[in-house]
Order: structure tokens, then C-alpha cells, then sequence
């Protein structure tokens, strides 16, 4: 062997282990994830494992080529806040940011690339410019413009036409709990129904609040989107049958946990569709650019057995639109 090739041979075995980490390192991404409900909420932990399991398919693995980061606020704003700030010290390339959780993530970054899932109305929340050029750091997919609460309200009548009163799960130290309230507010009148708020933050003060609405008749309940109603919702679902209300809620999974019935859309489809988001931002594609999209399908579903237990009957015209009976 000439002397030049064998010190080419040398300088190669020794760069090589070099060369192998730095690839290695580049390999390795990283995404932050900031949720609001609790890290063993089922309903969380199923929509979060569509998410995982989209971006496998589009070739992310968690501890194999990126690296996860994720925080569970459980419903308190403040551990959101904190969660937010911790985020965003990590520096990831990318961040899924899951219903209220939207909010203070985005007033703790203004420059990470930011996904967001079950967000109502991101233009009227300030999330966006657009739904066609968001135009800032973050896109995704809302969950709702406000004016779908309105119908909220205008279903509670239709399946129970004596109720005159509603008592409305409000999250107020959210934008969104805020809107989805007025606009509520702003249909009453036209369905004879006389709206209140409910702005508890623990399960002590959700008690209270039911029991006191409870004491005059021909009440019920909207649960509106937060994931401080989703901790709470085995409690909000009790009592609804304790004392007889019917209530109308934003998500399917609470008819599935008992409730009377709910109209919104799919929301494993979002976190599906949310992973292709973060699998374009990570390839290089930037937020502004990524069109917020809006949700494909809305679903009403029904419970028979819980309207039963209230002594209704859901109308013909209910079951005829009802997308899936839960028995």
C-alpha cells in the first residue's frame, strides 16, 4: 500500500466517528406539546395517540428520530402558563398546541412554528390574520367558528322545549369561553331562553353553581368548549342526572361517558391531519404559508338511554340527523 493512501484510510477511520454523530444529532428533531387536559384524561390520551401514530406513519418516531416534549395543564391556567414558558425554553422546531392551551403558548412565542388543534374561531380569537394566510407563527385547525354555540343553545330547546333557563359552562379566563358565551347570549331571545353563566374552577364550586340553578324549574345546561369542562366531566355529567337537566355538550365523548347529546366535529381527525402539519413544518415549510383549515365534519350524537332517564324523547327530526346513537 502507497504511504498516501494509507494515511487517507487513517484520516477517514478517524473523522468517521465524527461524521456519524453529527448525522445522528441531525437526525434527532424535536416537537413540544402543550395540552389543557390532564396527562390520563382517556379522551386526551386516545386523540394524542392518533396524533403519535400519524406522524409514524409519516416517518417521526418518538425517541428514534424526534423527541417529544409534552405538558398537561389539567384544566388550571396557571400550570399552562408555566408549561407554556417551559416549552418554549426547549427550543423545539415545532409545537402542537391543543385547545386553551393555544392562547398562552402564543403570547410565550412569537417565532417557534406552532400547530394548534380544537381552537374556536382562531381569527376572532387573534391566532390568525386569516384562515387563508395565518400570516404569524402558528396554523392549524379550529375547531369552530363561534356562531356554531348558537346552535348549541337552539338543540337544548329542540329536545326540550320547556326549558326557559340555561346555565352555561363559560371558561372566562379564556378568549374563546368568552365568545362562545355572547354569542349564546346573543340567540337567546329569539329561542325564549333566559342565559346565565357558570365560571367555576374547581369541582367545589361546580356543585354549588348546579345546585343553585337546580332550585328553580325548567332548566338545562350547555357545556361549552374548554378543557376545563373535559377534566371536570364525569362531575358535569352526574350532575345533570341528579337533578334532572338536560344538557347539550361540545364533544362526543361526553354522550359517550352518559351525557344527553352533542354537536361538533371529529377531533381525532384533527390531531391526524395536525400531524401532517408538523411533518411540513419540520421538512421546511412555514406556518404562514400552511392554510388554517376548518373541520370537514360535524357530528351529532345522541344518547337514547340518558334521554330516557330524563323522561324525554328525542324528537324525530333529531334522530333522523343524528350521526352516531350511543346506546
Amino acid at each position: 500500500m502507497r504511504r498516501r493512501d494509507f494515511i487517507t484510510i487513517l484520516s477517514s477511520a478517524a473523522t468517521w466517528p465524527l461524521a456519524a454523530s453529527a448525522q445522528q444529532t441531525e437526525r434527532m428533531r424535536r416537537i413540544g406539546v402543550l395540552g389543557g387536559v390532564a396527562a390520563n384524561d382517556p379522551d386526551g390520551k386516545a386523540f394524542y395517540a392518533v396524533f403519535l401514530q400519524r406522524l409514524q406513519q409519516l416517518g417521526w418516531t418518538d425517541g428514534g428520530n424526534v423527541r417529544i416534549d409534552a405538558r398537561w395543564a389539567a384544566g388550571n391556567a396557571a400550570d399552562t402558563r408555566k408549561y407554556a414558558a417551559e416549552l418554549v425554553t426547549l427550543a423545539p422546531e415545532v409545537i402542537l398546541a391543543i385547545g386553551v392551551a393555544v392562547e398562552p403558548l402564543l403570547q410565550a412565542t412569537h417565532t417557534i412554528p406552532t400547530v394548534f388543534v380544537i381552537v374556536p374561531d382562531p381569527v376572532g380569537s387573534g391566532f390568525v390574520d386569516s384562515l387563508s394566510q395565518p400570516g404569524g407563527n402558528a396554523t392549524g385547525f379550529m375547531m369552530f367558528e363561534y356562531s356554531l354555540s348558537g346552535k348549541w343553545l337552539e338543540l337544548l330547546k329542540e329536545i326540550a322545549p320547556a326549558v326557559t333557563r340555561a346555565a352555561i359552562f363559560r371558561d372566562s379566563a379564556t378568549t374563546a369561553g368568552i365568545g362562545q358565551f355572547a354569542v349564546i347570549q346573543s340567540v337567546a331571545p329569539s329561542v325564549g331562553v333566559d342565559v346565565s353563566p357558570i365560571n367555576a374552577r374547581d369541582a367545589a364550586e361546580i356543585e354549588r353553581s348546579v345546585a343553585a340553578f337546580a332550585r328553580f324549574p325548567n332548566g338545562g345546561l350547555i357545556v361549552t368548549a374548554s378543557g376545563l369542562w373535559v377534566s371536570h366531566r364525569d362531575l358535569i355529567i352526574t350532575l345533570a342526572a341528579r337533578y334532572n337537566l338536560p344538557a347539550v355538550y361540545f364533544g362526543r365523548f361526553f354522550v359517550a361517558a352518559g351525557g344527553l347529546i352533542s354537536y361538533g366535529p371529529n377531533f381525532p381527525d384533527q390531531f391526524r391531519r395536525a400531524a401532517g402539519y408538523v411533518d411540513r413544518i419540520l421538512k421546511g415549510e412555514k406556518p404562514a404559508d400552511l392554510p388554517v383549515q376548518a373541520p370537514t365534519k360535524y357530528d351529532l350524537v345522541i344518547n337514547p338511554k340518558t334521554a330516557k332517564a330524563l323522561g324525554l324523547n328525542f324528537p324525530s327530526t333529531v334522530f333522523a340527523r343524528a350521526d352516531e346513537v350511543i346506546e
